[in-house]
């Protein structure tokens, strides 16, 4: 068990507790497994990284027989059944001549109940995305988690999920399960895990000033690469990008791809790296441009505006959304980015007349700096974005479950996301923003004969 943590905490920093808890509960194969698991949390909390490094270690380390599967891939029962013996009879060698078959959960129950006495010591099946299991024959999420008292097998099943356990409950109940919560990370947290990528960055960034032959720079760099600067950076780039998005996985990828645009000033000499200020008026604009792309996976350099405004549009060409669905992420960018107060003026035809006072006029004589779509989203509620929805959509359209389901669909892209109230799409009580940028939505405003600006206070 210590050799387990010992080998996992410096892989997941700020998950040393979950690691501890998981090798007390499943880290002995010599004691009884619990029944089942249940770990959940949000996408980018690293659930399934996680759980797959400890597994492997379980194999390694001991004489474990592992299964990893994702219910999206086994979309029927029949396939996640033979998956789950599939691998199971792989790693005890008890695979014959023809691959082991179950139609339903009683002969895939009997399948395992013939290696009980075999030579393994535990068993471990780990089922990714297991809300999918809900859809599946009634009997699948019922047997699996009594799949060690209907095998006598000492067998654990663990599933991960974004929902919590609660949303599984159904009529006829379910055996209770032990449940982890991987809660999102904190800023500090979040600051810690990408301050790992130091060395590897400062590797990278002299490698490539070796290869451009320039001993200038290259010296440049060696003496501000310290980790008192990248750390200066990363807190720079959280503070732009923390409130909008805190999945690790897509900050970590977009603080690689700024932290060259924040090097230039310090490397062609024209900034001390010791000046944060000035470095700050540099990368903000990048910073903020980026902010727009994000989970969009523009591989184009940030910074050069011909070529970012072509990938955005031919990103928002192609994409391929319901016309509703285009609205509605139309309608979730106004939302965002527009002051409440301002929506009676905006989409409601007869507002009556709106007095010039001087305060209004100064109020709009803003600056770049100071405007809302530059300033970054803003959360909305789902009746918001419906009224604006039905503001400007000039047909008449019903309320449906298929309309409300376009603005999951748009949350599965990571067009939207949640700030508060996940999974309350249906009673209205969830927060959302619009994590998508002007330009981007400019052009599905054009794709649908829609004027965004139009309805911008920005440009009123």
């Amino acid at each position: 068990m210590e050799r387990i943590c010992a080998a996992l905490e410096p892989q997941f920093p700020c998950r040393e507790t979950v690691i501890t808890t998981l090798s007390e509960l499943i880290g002995d194969c010599n004691e009884s497994y619990p029944p089942a698991i249940y770990i959940y949390g949000h996408s980018g909390t690293g659930k399934t990284s996680l759980t797959k490094a400890f597994l492997q270690q379980c194999e390694q380390q001991q004489k474990v027989c592992i299964a990893q599967l994702n219910a999206i891939e086994c979309y029927t029962t029949k396939i996640l059944l033979e998956n789950v013996l599939d691998a199971l009879a792989h790693k005890e060698q008890q695979l014959g001549a023809n691959p082991l078959r179950a139609d339903n959960m009683l002969e895939f129950v009997e399948q395992l109940r013939r290696w009980h006495g075999s030579s393994a010591r535990g068993f471990l099946i780990a089922v990714d995305n297991a809300e999918r299991l809900r859809d599946m024959d009634a009997n699948v999420l019922p047997v699996l988690l009594r799949l060690q008292q209907l095998t006598s097998l000492n067998l654990c099943v663990l599933l991960l999920s974004q929902l919590p356990f609660e949303k599984y409950y159904n009529k006829t109940g379910l055996s209770e399960i032990i449940s982890l919560h991987l809660a999102q990370y904190n800023k500090a947290e979040a600051l810690r895990i990408l301050s790992n990528d130091f060395e590897q960055m400062r590797h990278q960034m002299l490698q490539q000033q070796q290869l451009t032959g320039d001993g200038q720079r290259l010296a440049l760099c060696e003496q501000a690469l310290t980790p008192e600067f990248y750390s200066n950076y990363l807190n720079l780039f959280l503070s732009v990008f923390y409130k909008a998005c805190r999945d690790v996985p897509e900050l970590r990828l977009t603080a690689r791809k700024c932290f060259a645009i924040y090097m230039q000033p310090v490397l062609d000499g024209s900034v001390e790296c010791t000046d944060v200020s000035r470095l700050w008026r540099h990368i903000a604009g990048p910073l903020r441009s980026a902010l727009t792309q994000i989970y969009m996976r523009i591989e184009k350099p940030l910074g050069e505006p011909n070529i970012e405004d072509q990938s955005v549009r031919q990103l928002a060409q192609s994409l391929e959304l319901p016309y509703y669905g285009k609205f509605l992420l139309i309608a979730a960018f106004l939302a965002s980015h527009n002051s409440p107060k301002q929506d009676k003026r905006l989409f409601v035809k007869q507002h009556g007349k709106q007095r010039k006072r001087m305060q209004t006029v100064n109020a709009r004589a803003k600056n770049a700096e100071k405007m809302s779509t530059t300033l970054g989203p803003k959360s909305f509620s789902i009746d918001r974005l419906l009224a604006i929805f039905y503001a400007i959509l000039e047909e008449k359209v019903g309320l449906t479950c298929n309309l409300l389901s376009q603005i999951s669909t748009l949350v599965h892209l990571k067009l939207l996301s949640f700030v508060s109230g996940e999974q309350n799409i249906m009673d209205g009580s969830a927060k959302l923003q619009c994590t998508v940028g002007l330009e981007f939505v400019i052009y599905i405003g054009k794709v649908v004969g829609f004027n965004v600006r139009q309805y911008l206070c920005d440009f009123m």
